[in-house]
């Protein structure tokens, strides 16, 4: 990796913030991971991947053999890129390692929208072998097609790191759906990722994650999000697998006036999963709004929901809704939705339920002829579906496809 600027600093808060236990609790040893593995070979067609590799990358949205519906493809094979490329004039695409040798600007960007020194994740990543993906949109210009990135994880006991930056510069539309995975059922694994977008004047990202791990892989995502004015960020997560435990709660800072902001989120947590997962947004400028959804089941996992919208400006608008689904075992849905405001003038609201299928409305539908477990999937397909304003067609279409593939596993 290139030297960053101020790179002492960054290594000495690093260093002091290494030893420092997750805020949010549910905290992981690293020593028990291994941080290096073998370089993986370059690919400069995607297709040439393993098979496995690419079924289980197709299975969180990342179409390989067939890439002519993408603006471009970043592929990250544990802590090596071994693809990267793009389709569409104005979208850069690459590895960051070779986004800071190309760009002396870039290191102005590096731990601004995430502190280094947030716990001992950001920690690591500083501080060990790490790369990830750089994606831009230059000035004016629009993805045709998402831009599709892969964080496969295939090393037994390894801990991926990766940090990544997205830039979406004034006035471009950016649509980037990532898929992460790994390459295994049932071996053990550890996922860190650091990502910070920057939306500038007038831009507009959606961003679509589709997780699929597996029953001991543990994963922990940092997030940060600065959106400038009358910019766009859409964020869309779905984790219907099992996963031994993820934690992770993005920031999003509106510091223009009219800057937007909407979280999705759809979360199954399986018998033994742990997830903490959470959405915060800083409304800083006037006009500012968010929305942050989440629809939550367990079949027996455990969830923490968590929601913060701070209204710091006039005129913002935020609204936080939180759903859980209970549905079978001792499965446990914690609901923290929380609202502050700081000045008159704000608009900022919540709502926030938890239970079970109501009798009545199994009743109801199978009193017209669906049988128990077909009333059940209709209700569960219905609390799943979440209507996203501002989302393309396309990936509407995709974001549902993984849902629905993973409602048979669901019940």
């Amino acid at each position: 990796m290139p030297e960053i600027k101020s790179a002492k600093t960054y290594k000495d808060r690093a260093k002091a913030a290494a030893a420092k236990p997750a805020a949010l609790g549910n905290d992981i040893d690293l020593s028990t991971y291994i941080s290096s593995t073998e370089e993986q070979p370059y690919r400069a067609d995607p297709s040439e991947l393993p098979a496995q590799a690419k079924e289980k990358m197709l299975e969180a949205g990342v179409i390989l053999d067939d890439i002519s519906q993408r603006s471009g493809t970043f592929i990250q094979m544990d802590n090596a890129p071994v693809h990267s490329s793009s389709r569409q004039e104005g979208i850069e695409v690459m590895a960051v390692s070779q986004a800071l040798e190309r760009y002396d600007w870039l290191s102005d960007y590096w731990w601004r929208a995430v502190a280094v020194d947030s716990d001992k994740y950001t920690a690591h990543i500083e501080l060990s072998q790490s790369n990830g993906y750089f994606i831009r949109t230059l000035p004016g210009y629009k993805t045709v097609f998402p831009v599709q990135a892969c964080l496969y994880l295939s090393k037994v006991q390894l801990a991926q790191n990766v940090h990544n930056i997205i830039i979406a510069e004034e006035n471009s539309e950016l649509h980037i759906i990532t898929g992460c995975t790994t390459a295994s059922k049932e071996e053990p694994g550890l996922h860190m990722g650091v990502s910070e977008f920057y939306i500038k004047r007038g831009a507009k990202v959606t961003f679509t994650m589709i997780h699929s791990w597996n029953p001991v892989v543990a994963v922990r995502p940092r997030t940060g999000v600065i959106i400038e004015q009358d910019g766009l960020f859409l964020s869309n997560y779905v984790i219907m697998k099992p996963v031994q435990s993820l934690q992770t709660n993005p920031l999003a800072k509106c510091v223009g006036e009219n800057a937007t902001v909407r979280f999705n989120s759809i979360l199954v947590s399986t018998p033994g999963s742990m997830m903490d997962v959470g959405s915060r947004v800083l409304l800083n400028a006037k006009g500012a709004k968010t929305e942050i959804i989440s629809r939550t089941i367990t079949t027996g996992g455990n969830i923490v929901a968590r929601g913060y919208i701070e209204g710091n400006a006039p005129e913002v608008k935020g609204h936080l809704e939180c759903r859980g689904l209970i549905l079978e075992g001792k499965g446990v849905i914690h609901a923290v939705p929380e609202l502050k405001g700081t000045l008159a003038g704000i608009d900022l609201s919540h709502e926030a339920a938890v239970g079970k299928i109501a009798e009545e409305e199994l009743e109801y539908l199978m009193a017209r002829g669906l049988t128990r477990t077909e009333a059940t999937a209709t209700i569960i397909r219905g609390f799943l579906r979440v209507d996203i304003e501002g989302l393309p067609p396309l990936l509407s279409a995709e974001l549902q496809r993984a849902v629905e593939a993973s409602e048979e596993d669901l019940m």
